[in-house]
């Protein structure tokens, strides 16, 4: 059986520099009979060079729309706004699936063009598990920025975190937190919601690295359905929930305004402020590395907020080859599309396609 032509595209989303396709990973497709072309990237942590030193075809950047229409294109986030027609099949986060912000366009782009998404976020396997996540970076990665807000907080920065870095490893990021913290960290509270997911387990393991006792919150603590009060309690709260379905909120507009909240960081790690699924609609735009924070209240107790939905981009290198990793089973079967993984793929995909269809009538 003769393997596809696997094109990974760069990204044009703004900071990000993680990758989907990872050298070591390519080289093990390249091993099986893959085709594989890898487009030059300004923006991606890991440089073009160790790319075609294994092999593959290197391309400039967004030449994808010229290739073959039966190459897979292969990235991380989605794809610029345009209009002209989509006749690739791609995998990508592309978050339509929810009825996010222009969801309704892009798959029409693809419709119009005979082209098909695999949502990296649908891959599941049976037991509908994703196969590959940035959870655990998201949510170590979340915690370290959500922590470094709170100490200029502390500092009385206004604003209290300016343009975020990325760190070339997480124990270069673990003691920058612990130097900016400082005593605070034997002082202030943090709780955790969502606690024993992918992503919870990164921002717990984050804040223990940097000597917080942190509270953790799962299921059993949020089954009675918001909003909790005794959420204004804690100095720091880091969201990692991930919402399937519309659900009571956690914090509403009305409690934040109370004068003895406490509470003065949120990082929203699930980030979807844009979906009727939003446990925290206390905003309506997502943050990201060059204005990390939205300041919700202002005043003697401001109250500001985390929502960058590129969360493992602080940590570029390492989340590219952990997911990279995780997802190479998959991509291996990319021969027979039709099976498994891809197959429970397209299936979300048909679906959303007949909603718009059945709306058109």
């Amino acid at each position: 059986m003769q393997q596809p032509h696997l094109w990974l595209r760069a990204e044009t989303k703004p900071f990000e520099q993680r990758i989907a396709l990872t050298p070591a990973v390519a080289k093990k497709l390249l091993a099986a009979g893959f085709r594989v072309t890898v487009e030059q990237s300004t923006l991606s942590a890991i440089g073009s060079d160790e790319y075609r030193e294994i092999g593959c075809t290197i391309a400039p950047a967004h030449s994808w729309r010229e290739s073959p229409r039966d190459t897979i294109i292969l990235g991380l986030k989605e794809l610029e706004q345009a209009s002209w027609p989509l006749i690739h099949r791609h995998i990508h986060f592309a978050h339509v699936f929810k009825d996010q912000q222009g969801w309704q366009q892009f798959l029409e782009r693809l419709m119009i063009g005979g082209g098909q998404l695999f949502d990296l976020e649908y891959l599941v396997d049976d037991n509908h598990r994703r196969v590959a996540a940035f959870g655990y970076w998201a949510g170590f990665a979340g915690a370290a920025v959500a922590l470094k807000a709170f100490s200029g907080r502390c500092n009385g920065h206004n604003p209290v975190l300016t343009q975020l870095r990325s760190f070339p490893n997480k124990h270069l990021l673990v003691d920058d937190i612990k130097q900016r913290l400082g005593e605070h960290a034997k002082t202030m509270s943090m709780l955790v919601i969502g606690a024993k997911g992918r992503s919870g387990r990164g921002a717990v393991e984050m804040a223990e690295l940097a000597g917080i006792d942190v509270t953790q919150w799962d299921i059993n603590e949020t089954k009675i359905g918001g909003p909790f009060p005794q959420l204004l309690n804690f100095d720091v709260i880091i969201n990692c929930v991930f919402v399937q379905a519309p659900l009571p909120p956690f914090l509403t507009h009305e409690m934040l305004q109370q004068q003895d909240r406490q509470l003065s960081i949120i990082c929203d790690v699930s980030c979807d402020p844009y979906s009727d699924f939003n446990p925290l609609p206390i905003y309506n735009q997502c943050t990201n590395f060059s204005q990390p924070t939205l300041r919700l209240i202002e005043g003697d107790n401001p109250l500001d907020l985390i929502a960058i939905d590129h969360l493992p981009s602080l940590l570029p290198v390492e989340s590219s080859e952990d997911f990279a990793q995780q997802l190479l089973p998959s991509l291996l079967q990319l021969g027979d599309i039709k099976q498994g993984v891809w197959r429970r793929a397209n299936d979300v995909f048909e679906q959303k396609i007949s909603s718009i269809t059945a709306l058109k009538r």
